[in-house]
């Protein structure tokens, strides 16, 4: 398998505005609150300790992952949030899956279909192109002096990852997402420094649109990822890698 974005987390190398930034600690927030409803103990709740790999790989400070798991069932009350997932396409019919994470389902699709209208999207129907992608375990394990092919290998042999590459900077490595959970463990047990670590939707190939359309594409992306209740969006776009900011 080769590597799904030419090194997707190369936003996290350049770093993000304060706002974003902030914009992105708000989301992962409500996800940490969310998992951890119920259960706040990552040690038998699978889902939250996932959460806390995923916010951590982000760069989200240690505190305020323990604030956000902390405060979950004040903050959330009786709200009763639902993980939905959108369907549809942009400019030059790429493929686009839109994670959410919402209390108000009406509002939500109406913000996600208005986002993707404005540059010349639409949504689909559920399985429109979520048949063009593979759901993985992916984590971006950063390359070190220490840690060579061999290594790298020898671990994912181990800890049951199905396969890995190899980058410039980073090791990307793909399991199965029943085993991600276990497959993150055990590489963080090993001390390796995560640079992502969650499950994705992955595309299987990928699409190249002209530099208008990419322009119109890219605008619909940040639409999206600027609304409140996306948590994640995926896409199936050639993304220029010096530019590769989703």
């Amino acid at each position: 398998m080769s590597g799904h974005s030419k090194w997707h987390n190369i936003q996290a190398k350049k770093g993000k505005t304060d706002a974003a930034r902030g914009a992105m600690f708000t989301k992962l927030g409500r996800e940490l609150a969310v998992a951890a409803k119920g259960n706040p103990n990552p040690d038998t709740n699978s889902k939250l300790a996932d959460a806390i790999a995923k916010a951590k790989a982000a760069n989200m400070p240690n505190d305020t992952i323990k604030r956000s798991i902390a405060k979950a069932a004040g903050e959330l009350g009786d709200k009763d949030y639902k993980e939905l997932t959108y369907e549809g396409y942009g400019v030059g019919g790429a493929a686009v899956i839109i994670n959410t994470l919402t209390d108000n389902v009406n509002r939500t699709a109406g913000d996600v279909s208005a986002a993707m209208k404005k540059y010349g999207g639409n949504m689909g129907v559920m399985g429109c192109v979520s048949y063009l992608f593979d759901k993985k375990g992916y984590i971006a394990v950063e390359r070190t002096a220490t840690l060579d092919d061999d290594t790298m290998m020898e671990y994912c042999l181990e800890a049951g990852a199905d396969d890995y590459t190899a980058q410039d900077d980073a090791y990307e490595v793909y399991c199965a997402p029943e085993n991600f959970s276990a497959v993150r463990g055990y590489l963080e047990g090993k001390g390796l420094n995560f640079f992502e670590a969650a499950v994705k939707m992955i595309p299987q190939s990928y699409i190249s649109l002209d530099e208008e359309k990419l322009e119109t594409f890219r605008k619909m992306l940040d639409r999206l990822n600027e609304l409140d209740d996306v948590q994640d969006v995926y896409h199936n776009v050639e993304m220029p890698e010096e530019d590769d900011e989703d």
